[in-house]
């Protein structure tokens, strides 16, 4: 069985790596720069936009894949799936149609409100400048600044947060008007991922994202500066009911877009605000994490390639896909500046890993020597049988990089945990 992966991210990597554990799978990638983790892994690689579908497609056929697996959004959005599956190669990730839970989001709030499926937050749409900026001016609450399109996990503004009303406002016009406000949630985010054959979901374990660039959850927001999970796979501040409740949120979204003509197939990934009322969809990713990929790849227990294979054919059940009862801590290091002002082009040594596992993200290897680049350079996972063992596996790996470099040290502590729990407990 030979797998393309496309992408050249952490989350690619932590793909690549589950799938080798197979021997019988080869391993081909497209990816923009080259990732030495997956070129390590990889038969063949072709460097070159992961959007550049034509390409993509006459790789993948000259190579021989058997499947495709997409980690990205924007290939998604390009239609990598429709280009490949026209092709003849299946992929895991959903059509172009599909992907728009994740790409378009008045799609996902609509379909959502059309099909009164649970957890949407109050929002609304806007294409005009003029009616948006009126609404913002007029509404009591703060709210919450969405582009519709795709904004790598930076785009959103939270008045009251981040930004004041007048922010918000300019926040807007910059956008030209093109934007979705929502009532702001308040409560515990928290990651629920799951692969999806178009009928059948199967739960990954709930993992917890930082986005904020500094300790104790400050700064500007990023892709993801690093996550955890638990042994029991859940949350201390999920209950089993609001677990339930966000699961068939899920089930429904997958049904209704079967209904609909448009079926969904690959990862699909609910991020959920935990509010007093229970589990709120903050979005709808259509791919992986990253970096909860990590977290969730790193405890896979059974045969990525198997599942790759049930997704293609449409036969997927939850006795094909097992993790280990384990905690994962994932920590990024990232350049100084990131997120605004990165400084790429600075060396970095490695420390003693110390057992935790190396993903590779934004790096670039020039002999020996490792090089940052202009985002999430590398990141560390800490398994263990508890969070602390898990956590301090990580930070050894992640504290023994040296370079122009850092790190958020609190991901994945006890201090931050019970910060989570006491919040949750102050709402409820």
């Amino acid at each position: 069985m030979k797998v393309l992966v496309v992408g050249g991210g952490g989350r690619e990597h932590a793909i690549a790596v589950a799938l080798a554990r197979n021997p019988e799978t080869g391993i081909i990638s497209v990816m923009a720069k080259q990732n030495p983790g997956i070129a390590a892994l990889a038969q063949k690689t072709l460097l070159v936009k992961e959007t550049d579908t034509a390409r993509v497609v006459a790789f993948a056929k000259e190579s021989g894949a058997d499947c495709a697996f997409i980690g990205p959004e924007a290939p998604l959005e390009a239609g990598i799936v429709d280009a490949l599956e026209e092709a003849g190669i299946p992929a895991v990730g959903p059509t172009r149609a599909a992907a728009r839970l994740e790409t378009d989001k008045g799609f996902c709030r609509e379909m959502m409100n059309r099909h009164t499926i649970a957890g949407c937050p109050m929002y609304r749409i806007f294409h005009s400048n003029d009616d948006a900026v009126a609404f913002i001016q007029n509404y009591e609450d703060d709210v919450v600044v969405k582009p519709i399109g795709l904004t790598g996990g930076k785009g959103v503004r939270i008045m009251g947060e981040q930004v004041d009303r007048a922010g918000a406002i300019a926040y807007v016009r910059s956008l030209n008007g093109e934007a979705v406000i929502e009532e702001r949630l308040l409560g515990e985010e928290f990651t629920l991922q799951a692969f999806v054959d178009g009928n059948h979901l199967v739960p990954m374990p709930l993992v917890q994202d930082h986005k904020r660039a500094y300790e104790g959850d400050t700064g500007p927001n990023t892709g993801g500066m690093g996550s955890y999970s638990l042994p029991d796979h859940m949350l201390p501040f999920v209950s089993r009911s609001d677990y339930n409740r966000a699961l068939d949120i899920m089930k429904e979204v997958v049904a209704a877009m079967s209904r609909t003509g448009q079926p969904y197939k690959g990862i699909l990934y609910g991020q959920f605000m935990n509010t007093a009322d229970g589990p709120k969809v903050i979005e709808f990713n259509a791919r992986f994490g990253d970096p909860e990929a990590m977290n969730v790849l790193s405890l896979l227990s059974s045969d990525l390639t198997e599942i790759v294979c049930r997704i293609a054919e449409g036969s997927l059940s939850k006795s094909q896909v097992t993790f280990a009862p384990q905690a994962t801590v994932c920590k990024y290091i990232v350049p100084e500046g990131y997120p605004d002002t990165p400084r790429a082009g600075e060396t970095l040594t490695l420390g003693n890993s110390s057992g935790a596992l190396l993903y590779y993200a934004n790096v670039e290897q020039k002999g020996d020597h490792l090089i940052t680049q202009s985002s999430r350079t590398l990141a560390f996972v800490g398994i263990g049988d508890t969070l602390e063992t898990a956590e301090q596996s990580a930070e050894k790996a992640a504290s023994g990089v040296r370079g122009r470099v850092f790190h958020r040290s609190d991901i994945g502590t006890r201090t931050l945990l019970d910060r989570r729990i006491a919040h949750m407990k102050e709402l409820r």
